[in-house]
């Protein structure tokens, strides 16, 4: 069995222990091959969280979990000494250590990212950056791992790097066995973009968004007014009308967003060549995904695969 220690500090944000969900319900499958889940602290008892009510925990023991998760704050403040201490001392002997959200912070003072690739919420990389100039910070990224040390986004992303580990142990079936219990989308893959199409159109009403997630599953089909608007039951004529008045876009010009960020994270993924990831993604050839890209990113795909390769550690 393997030992997951959670290490809190007064202030802690709760919706870093939603990761903890996911080693639950993994143990449901696992049985005596699962995990042992604590919660730990400088001094043990209990710990004052963000909002306000406390959380019983043990104090650090001498013996190092097999993974220590720090969890992240709302506001990245400096780390006790007696964290940082077991950081430093104890938690060198984990096989794994992350950080969720702003628990990037404390990894990084604890000096355990530097020379190393690293995230954290979007409104914190540039000071992360800044405060740890050692660490190269990869700010639009939902997850990193360089070298046994992984990295979150923001508080819900927690939950990805969790089902990251999970997978990491025990393989691509359970965690998305997990993925769905707790009603998550899907897993999704580190190098994609914090920001997700699908939050920034924002649809009001519940068809538009079960459109865009119909066509977020379909995406190497054809997807045509037609096609979308009969997946929820309107009439092409009304479904434009709505989804143009609810998120701004065309429907066409949507699809063709949700098709590059999935691109992007096949991409990112490195291990597929362009000609798959083009008819994965619907856009069939090499040359409309490159097109879409320059749109899209700025850049052709091939530049984004150069820059991932270049970002992973030797």
């Amino acid at each position: 069995m393997r030992t997951i220690g959670f290490v809190l500090a007064d202030g802690f944000q709760v919706m870093s222990l939603a990761a903890l969900s996911v080693f639950e319900l993994a143990n449901a499958s696992l049985s005596d091959a699962g995990y042992a889940l604590h919660l730990h602290s400088a001094g043990g008892g209990p710990v004052r969280s963000s909002l306000g009510f406390g959380v019983d925990t043990r104090a650090f023991g001498p013996d190092s979990p097999d993974t220590i998760i720090v969890t992240g704050a709302l506001v990245p403040d400096p780390a006790p000494a007696g964290v940082l201490d077991y950081l430093r001392d104890t938690g060198r002997g984990a096989r794994r250590i992350a950080g969720i959200c702003t628990g990037a912070f404390v990894l990084a003072e604890a000096g355990l990212l530097d020379g190393r690739r690293a995230t954290t919420h979007w409104a914190h990389a540039a000071a992360l950056q800044q405060r740890h100039p050692a660490i190269r910070v990869e700010a639009d990224r939902i997850f990193c791992a360089d070298q046994g040390v992984w990295t979150s986004a923001g508080m819900s992303a927690g939950i990805d790097l969790a089902l990251a580990l999970l997978e990491d142990d025990h393989g691509p079936s359970l965690a998305k066995s997990v993925a769905h219990k707790l009603v998550v989308y899907h897993r999704r893959a580190g190098g994609q973009s914090q920001f997700s199409t699908l939050v920034e159109l924002a649809p009001k009403s519940d068809r538009i968004r079960q459109a865009l997630a119909w066509a977020r599953e379909h995406l190497a089909e054809p997807l045509t007014v037609e096609t979308l608007a009969a997946a929820v039951h309107l009439s092409p004529r009304q479904f434009s009308r709505v989804f143009r008045e609810e998120t701004g876009q065309s429907p066409a010009k949507a699809v063709e967003r949700l098709r590059i960020e999935a691109a992007r994270a096949m991409i990112e993924d490195g291990r597929h060549g362009l000609a798959v990831v083009a008819r994965a993604t619907g856009f069939g050839d090499r040359e409309r995904l490159r097109r879409a890209f320059l749109r899209g990113y700025g850049q052709p795909p091939q530049a984004l695969r150069r820059r991932n390769r270049d970002a992973q550690p030797a």
